[in-house]
């Protein structure tokens, strides 16, 4: 059966603070591990208001420790940003302090815009060097070898699963290469879902960490009592979508009942493009889509995006999502 995760955006909410989006972000993750969720997950982002997720080790240290036994990570780190002795550091602390809890995904991609790139001291060339970057901060997380000279302090030994995370076949043919678990975000780029899924199958070559493939996807799934709840809800997210290509990267927005008032015919096409892997609907709505999605994929899990304003209402999506898919047969594996 597929295991189910999460991907949470720490999103910022209208009338609310970046304390509080961190602090929503926990209480999920606590509710996510009584569900027999495996995963937590939160991505670098800069530069954006509605997202509080900038500092991700610290975000990941500050769920961490509001949970017991669930899986925190990053999804992603977005490696070119950042020296990989930093990054080694930063999750070597963690799997110190939460051993056997963490995860680190990576990414090729800025995660943000050119002015913050410059802001970051990285440039696009760094991407270049991401195959040597990843070897390298692996290598910071295996035993310390005699006379090191460089060493990743409290990195070392802690061997921090790593994950390759793309959105085309680039991240596939790398994750395959080096033996890595591999994620495609098709929760906002699913057009090279199945190519990519392809590739890192065929090429895949065992490694110490990893003897087969083991392939999950984004998707956004939004669940309510009725499919008209669950469409209402989901226009939160799509005005966020709209908001980014209007360049207004603002807080979150609660729902709207009439999203054709929101957005333009154009606007629409571009977000229900992105949008195309999205699951919306009552429970007999989402456990179909799921059904359908692993029959068709073969993921062996699904990262869950369910971006719901009210946390009531967020809370239940993941509730219905649980049931309908049977995580509560692994919650005794999970714990």
């Amino acid at each position: 059966m597929v295991q189910l995760s999460i991907l949470d955006l720490v999103r910022v909410r209208e009338g609310d603070t970046p304390k509080a989006a961190l602090d929503s972000a926990r209480d999920l993750a606590g509710h996510a591990e009584t569900l027999g969720y495996r995963r937590f997950w939160v991505a670098e982002h800069h530069n954006m208001p509605g997202i509080a997720s900038a500092a991700t080790s610290v975000v990941i240290g500050h769920i961490a420790a509001g949970t017991r036994h669930i899986r925190i990570g990053a999804g992603g780190i977005m490696l070119p940003n950042h020296a990989p002795i930093v990054i080694a550091e930063q999750f070597g602390t963690l799997a110190q302090l939460f051993p056997g809890r963490i995860d680190l995904g990576l990414g090729r991609a800025p995660g943000t815009d050119q002015n913050t790139m410059r802001a970051l001291r990285r440039s696009l060339v760094n991407s270049d060097a991401f195959p040597q970057d990843v070897l390298e901060l692996q290598s910071y997380f295996a035993d310390p070898i005699e006379r090191q000279a460089v060493q990743a302090v409290p990195a070392g030994g802690t061997e921090v699963p790593l994950w390759i995370l793309g959105s085309s076949t680039y991240g596939a043919q790398l994750a395959a290469a080096l033996g890595l678990p591999y994620g495609f975000a098709s929760h906002f780029a699913p057009d090279l879902l199945g190519d990519a899924l392809a590739i890192y199958r065929e090429r895949f070559k065992p490694s110490a960490q990893l003897d087969r493939p083991y392939a999950t996807i984004g998707v956004n799934i939004i669940a309510a009592d009725s499919d008209a709840e669950a469409r209402r809800l989901a226009t939160t997210q799509q005005m966020s979508f709209v908001n980014i290509f209007r360049g207004a990267r603002g807080l979150s927005q609660p729902p709207i009942d009439d999203i054709d008032s929101f957005w333009s015919p154009r606007e629409q096409a571009q977000v229900m493009r992105m949008l195309a892997r999205s699951i919306v609907g009552s429970p007999e709505t989402v456990q179909a889509g799921i059904a359908a999605l692993v029959a068709e994929t073969g993921a062996d899990e699904l990262m869950i995006v369910s971006d719901v304003y009210d946390q009531a209402a967020r809370w239940r999506s993941l509730e219905i999502i649980a049931d309908v898919a049977h995580v509560g047969d692994r919650r005794a594996v999970a714990a």
